[in-house]
């Protein structure tokens, strides 16, 4: 029998955009939960640019072929970063929750900041979206996937948007917290 799957659901901060795939934060959670007493796989469905509404449109059948024990889902950046609708992030996001737990998965649901320059009426409640989700739905919540790099420039790659590979582990420790007790 296949061990129980962990689906990462997520845009290009999930997808290792920039960086090898093996040196990815849901690469290195894979190589954390391999081994027993977790023995979890880790699927990552990431997909860089990828926003609430196209991860809605594509997370049946993710579900449908990973039959996943937990979801983690990381998207909203790019609909930030696009000006989109909170509303309809914030529908889709719900939606892909509700799904997962129809099917007995647990949830981590990871948040995301926007920059400044979004206006702090949009990015506060941008922001508060995900918390508001989080405890609406009753599914665990890392707030800000980027806290433990957010003001080190150093720790993203040129384009100042992806982090590098060399920050890769700091991303998974605030994870990895948010996400061992969904580990059973």
């Amino acid at each position: 029998m296949a061990s129980p799957a962990i689906l990462i659901f997520g845009d290009s901060l999930s997808a290792g955009h920039g960086i090898a795939l093996a040196q990815s934060w849901p690469a290195l959670l894979a190589k954390r939960v391999e081994d027993k007493p977790f023995a979890y796989r880790v699927v990552n469905a990431s997909i860089s640019g990828e926003t609430t509404a196209g991860g809605h449109a594509r997370f049946a059948g993710a579900l449908e072929r990973t039959q996943p024990a937990v979801v983690v889902i990381a998207l909203g950046a790019n609909d930030g970063l696009r000006g989109l609708p909170i509303a309809q992030m914030r529908q889709n996001l719900v939606a892909m929750i509700r799904d997962a737990k129809a099917r007995k998965s647990r949830v981590l649901l990871i948040g995301m900041k926007l920059p400044p320059n979004y206006g702090p009426d949009y990015a506060h409640q941008f922001e508060q979206t995900f918390v508001d989700i989080a405890r609406e739905e009753r599914v665990a919540l890392l707030p800000f996937l980027l806290a433990p790099i957010a003001l080190d420039r150093a720790a993203y790659q040129p384009d100042g948007l992806h982090p590098t590979a060399d920050a890769q582990a700091k991303l998974l420790e605030p994870v990895w917290t948010a996400l061992r007790p969904l580990l059973k």
